[in-house]
C-alpha cells in the first residue's frame, strides 16, 4: 500500500495527516486516477487479527504527536471563547476536561477494536461490525464532518475578508461578506477544486506546516492582545454597540454591558449554554484520523498509539484552554462566536490582527479544495461508480458541492449554528457513539454481561440521549433567531 500525506479532516484548516481510512485517496501512478477509485473500498475484510508484520510502520512518535495534533486543531478553536463565556470559566474547564477523557477513550477502545476486527479504516471496523450500514453511517458521519468543516472555513472567509479589504482600500461595497464569500469561492477554490486529483504530496505537507504556524501566531496574538484591551476600552465599544454603531451581527450575539462587565464568571446558564458541548465535540474530533496514524507508527503498539494520543490530545488540550481564556478575558460576556471577529470592535486597523487574518484566510482558501475532494469522491462512487470518468460531471457535482455550501453558509445565521449542529451530530457520531458500538460489536473476547462492555454501553446510550436532547434544543434555537432575523 502506498501512503500519501493529504489535507482531510478537521483540522483548522484540514492537516496533514495519513489517510488510508479514505482508500480512494491513495493514488500512485500506477494505481489511476483518484477520482475513480473506490471511497468504500472493501480490501482486507476478513476476520484475521492485523498483523503488525504486514505493513511495517515509518513514522516516529514524534511524527505521529505532530500529525494527530494537526487532525485535532480546528476552527473550533475560534469559537471555544464563546462557550466559555456562555458557561463560565469552572463549568467550561469541566466540560474540556470531560470531552478530553472521553474522546481519548474512544481512541482506545478504537485500537483495541482494530486489534481484535483486523481493520484499520474507520469506514472498514463499521463494515465488520454492523455490515454495510456500518459502513454508510461511518462514511456519512465522515462526510457531514467535513462539510460541516467547509462551511466553518467559508464562514471564516465572510467574517474575515471584509475586514482585511476595509483595512487597505475603506470600499463599503466591498464590505458585504456574502459577495466576498461568493467571489472567492468560484474565482479562486472552484478552479483548484476541479482538478482531477490533490497534487503533490509535499504540498499538502506545506500547507500543513502553514495551518500550525498560523494557528500558534493566533494564540500568541490571543494572548497579547489581552493586555491591551481595558475595561475602559470594552465600555466605550458598549456604547456604541447601544446607539447602533455596531454590525447587525454584534446586535446578534452581543449583550449589553454591565456594571460587573469586567468580572470573569465561574458559572454561567442562559440559552446559548447548549451550544458549549457540541463546539468542544467539533473541536477534538480527528478519531477517523487515528487508524491510519497507528498503522504507520514505527514499532507500533497499541500501548505506544495510546501515548500517541495522550500527547497530542494533552497538548491541543493546553493550547484550547489558553485561546479560550484570555480569549475570554479580552471581551468576557461580549465575545463572538466567532473569536478573531471580535477584535474588529475595538481594533479598527490593527497591523499585527491584520497579518493573522491575512494568513488565516490563505489557509483556509487553500484548504476547501482539499475538504472537497473526498465528498465528491464519495458521491461520485455511490452514484456512478461503474462510469468512467467524465469531466462533465465531474464538474457537475463540484459546482453543486461548493454552491450548496455557499447557499448554507449565507442563510445560516452564525458560525455557531455550524459548530453546534455538526458537533452534536456527526461529531458527535465520530468520537462517542460509533467507536462504542464497534467495540460492542467486533471484540468478543469480552461477554455483554462484562463491567467494560456494560460501562461502553451505558455510554452509547447516554451519548445517544444527550445529542437527541441538545439537537433539539440547538434546532429550537436556530429557528428562533431565523425568525426573529426575518422580522
Amino acid at each position: 500500500m502506498i501512503m500519501k500525506y493529504v489535507l482531510l479532516q478537521e483540522g483548522f484548516l484540514y492537516r496533514a495527516y495519513l489517510i488510508s481510512f479514505l482508500p480512494s485517496l491513495c493514488f500512485s501512478p500506477d494505481e489511476g486516477d483518484a477520482e475513480n477509485q473506490n471511497f468504500l473500498h472493501d480490501h482486507q475484510l476478513g476476520k484475521k487479527k492485523y498483523e503488525t508484520e504486514y505493513h511495517p510502520g515509518t513514522t516516529s512518535f514524534g511524527m505521529s504527536v505532530f500529525n494527530l495534533g494537526n487532525a485535532i486543531m480546528g476552527s473550533g478553536i475560534l469559537a471555544l471563547s464563546y462557550a466559555m463565556a456562555n458557561t463560565g470559566i469552572a463549568l467550561f474547564v469541566i466540560l474540556l476536561v470531560s470531552v478530553l477523557i472521553f474522546s481519548l477513550y474512544s481512541v482506545h477502545l478504537l485500537l483495541k477494536t482494530a486489534n481484535e476486527g483486523g481493520a484499520l479504516v474507520y469506514e472498514q471496523l463499521g463494515y465488520k461490525a454492523f455490515g454495510l450500514p456500518g459502513k454508510l453511517a461511518a462514511s456519512i458521519s465522515i462526510t457531514v464532518q467535513n462539510i460541516g468543516a467547509m462551511s466553518s472555513y467559508l464562514y471564516i472567509v465572510k467574517y474575515e475578508l471584509p475586514e482585511v479589504i476595509q483595512a487597505f482600500l475603506g470600499i463599503e461595497w466591498y464590505l458585504n461578506g456574502d459577495y466576498l464569500m461568493l467571489i472567492v469561492s468560484f474565482v479562486l477554490i472552484l478552479p483548484l477544486s476541479l482538478l482531477r486529483n490533490l497534487g503533490n504530496v509535499y504540498l499538502a505537507e506545506d500547507v500543513d506546516g502553514f495551518s500550525l504556524l498560523c494557528m500558534v501566531f493566533f494564540l500568541i496574538v490571543v494572548i497579547y492582545k489581552k493586555f491591551q484591551i481595558t475595561c475602559s476600552m470594552l465600555n466605550k465599544d458598549s456604547e456604541n454597540v447601544t446607539l447602533g454603531i455596531a454590525d447587525s451581527h454584534s446586535e446578534q450575539n452581543l449583550t449589553a454591558y454591565e456594571d460587573d462587565a469586567c468580572t470573569p464568571k465561574y458559572f454561567v446558564h442562559n440559552s446559548q449554554t447548549a451550544y458549549a458541548i457540541p463546539i468542544l465535540t467539533f473541536a477534538f474530533v480527528c478519531h477517523p484520523a487515528v487508524l491510519p496514524m497507528y498503522e504507520e507508527l514505527k514499532d507500533r503498539s497499541r500501548k505506544k498509539m495510546q501515548n500517541v494520543a495522550n500527547v497530542s490530545f494533552l497538548s491541543m488540550f493546553i493550547m484550547y484552554l489558553l485561546a479560550a481564556l484570555f480569549g475570554y478575558l479580552s471581551f468576557y460576556g461580549n465575545v463572538e462566536p466567532e473569536l478573531l471577529h471580535t477584535y474588529r470592535r475595538i481594533f479598527k486597523f490593527d497591523v499585527v490582527l491584520l497579518i493573522v487574518r491575512l494568513a488565516v484566510l490563505t489557509a483556509v482558501t487553500l484548504t476547501v479544495p482539499v475538504v472537497l475532494f473526498p465528498i465528491r469522491t464519495s458521491v461520485n462512487q455511490l452514484l456512478c461508480a461503474s462510469k468512467d470518468f467524465s469531466w462533465i460531471r465531474h464538474g457537475i457535482i463540484t459546482f453543486i458541492l461548493l454552491g450548496g455550501t455557499n447557499v448554507l453558509v449565507i442563510f445560516v445565521p452564525s458560525i455557531r449554528d455550524i459548530f453546534g449542529v455538526i458537533g452534536a451530530s456527526a461529531a458527535g457520531m465520530l468520537i462517542f457513539i460509533l467507536p462504542s458500538a464497534f467495540y460492542i460489536k467486533l471484540v468478543k473476547k469480552e461477554p455483554m454481561n462484562s463491567i467494560q462492555k456494560i460501562g461502553v454501553s451505558d455510554r452509547v446510550l447516554n451519548a445517544h440521549t444527550y445529542l437527541l436532547v441538545v439537537g433539539i434544543i440547538i434546532a429550537v434555537i436556530l429557528k428562533w433567531n431565523i425568525i426573529n432575523n426575518d422580522k
